[in-house]
């Protein structure tokens, strides 16, 4: 099937090549969005559970899926902890954010957001800021490990093709 000359190596070099690249184009060329709205205590439709998808959310008034530049979005409960759940203080807003943590992981835990004490969660993704929990999405994390198997499994099958020639 492959001649020993070289055309293999040229062939698997190129279609790796191709793959990741494309991929790493497509991760890095799509839009990111966040969800953005605010809600009070059991009002709104921000609170959680979020029950909205990107389609869904354009009929919905208040919730509106933005473009964001950083990537990074955020979701901010005020009164969490310190509130009952049905006190009017608490609020749910979600957001783009001008930037994610230093260390770019994606998190949630309390902080001071604008002289108050908030449970505050950080995520980078296209609209990552509609979960209940911090969900961290593995498809291309999956995606980059099926081409590398593939390589793999590939370059040992020709290998044992070149041994058996020889």
């Amino acid at each position: 099937m492959f001649h020993r000359n070289g055309s293999f190596h040229a062939w698997f070099a190129s279609i790796t090549l191709l793959l990741l690249s494309t991929e790493i184009a497509i991760t890095n060329a799509l839009l990111k969005r966040c969800y953005q709205c605010r809600s009070r205590s059991e009002l709104g439709s921000c609170k959680d559970p979020f029950l909205f998808n990107a389609t869904q959310s354009e009929n919905e008034r208040g919730v509106s899926a933005v473009p964001c530049a950083s990537g990074w979005c955020g979701k901010v409960i005020e009164g969490m902890g310190s509130f009952r759940e049905d006190d009017y203080d608490m609020a749910t807003q979600r957001m783009c954010v001008q930037r994610g943590p230093s260390d770019s992981e994606d998190r949630c835990a309390y902080t001071v957001y604008n002289y108050k004490k908030v449970y505050m969660c950080f995520c980078q993704g296209d609209l990552c800021n509609a979960a209940n929990r911090l969900n961290v999405s593995h498809r291309w994390v999956s995606l980059s490990s099926g081409t590398v198997i593939f390589s793999l499994v590939f370059w040992k099958l020709y290998l044992s093709q070149i041994s058996q020639m020889v």
